[in-house]
């Protein structure tokens, strides 16, 4: 289920758990806040009662994920910045320097706000769109773990969440070929990510998840 705490709430990155390991995983501090456990840490003077939290990566502390990368794997290559139509309208630095959504730092000028609506990787393109083209109505997912139940038989209604600390929003879920599964939103859904978790809530339990397509 979700914490208590919603904001600290970790439930969107555990939905892979299978039910064996469920079985011998303890979540002690489900029905605390962090500000509780802090005080709790502070009353038996330990270290890291005032450390500050851990933001995105934890190994990645100035949020920098583009160094990180090209450190790792060397400069990336640059690419066309397109309409969806196909219109050119530059050059990108890197497709890793840009996420679905993405309005500022672009680096292209236009009549009208445009927002990154897609990267593809195959022609290394970066494929940018006016807001409403960032709407979808569904999305296919692989890699799927459910937890409330072994196999997806016919359709479900529950809401889905395709990004940490968004809001989920309702949908139906229905089974694909090799376990996948499609997911319709009850109502067009924004900037969603291919490779990013949508994670499936049924209230505050987790039903399950899987990787975006």
């Amino acid at each position: 289920m979700r914490s208590l705490d919603r904001s600290k709430d970790q439930s969107y990155v555990l939905y892979g758990m299978t039910q064996h390991q469920l079985e011998h995983t303890l979540f002690p501090i489900s029905e605390m806040s962090k500000d509780e456990i802090r005080l709790i840490a502070q009353e038996n003077e330990l270290v890291n009662a005032a450390k500050p939290d851990s933001q995105d990566i934890c190994f990645i502390p100035d949020g920098d994920y583009a160094r990180f990368i090209t450190e790792a794997a060397g400069e990336q290559p640059r690419g066309d910045i397109r309409l969806t139509d196909g219109t050119l309208l530059g050059e990108h630095k890197g497709l890793i320097h840009y996420t679905i959504g993405q309005r500022k730092g672009i680096g292209v000028s236009y009549s009208e706000p445009l927002f990154v609506v897609d990267k593809d990787m195959v022609s290394n393109t970066l494929v940018l769109g006016k807001a409403p083209e960032l709407a979808r109505d569904s999305l296919t997912a692989r890699d799927v773990n459910f937890i409330m139940f072994d196999k997806l038989d016919g359709e479900y209604h529950c809401t889905a969440q395709t990004r940490y600390h968004q809001k989920d929003v309702p949908c139906t879920i229905s089974p694909l070929e090799d376990g996948r599964v499609r997911v319709d939103f009850d109502t067009p859904h924004r900037a969603i990510s291919r490779g990013q978790a949508v994670v499936f809530y049924q209230g505050d339990h987790v039903v399950g998840g899987g990787t975006i397509e």
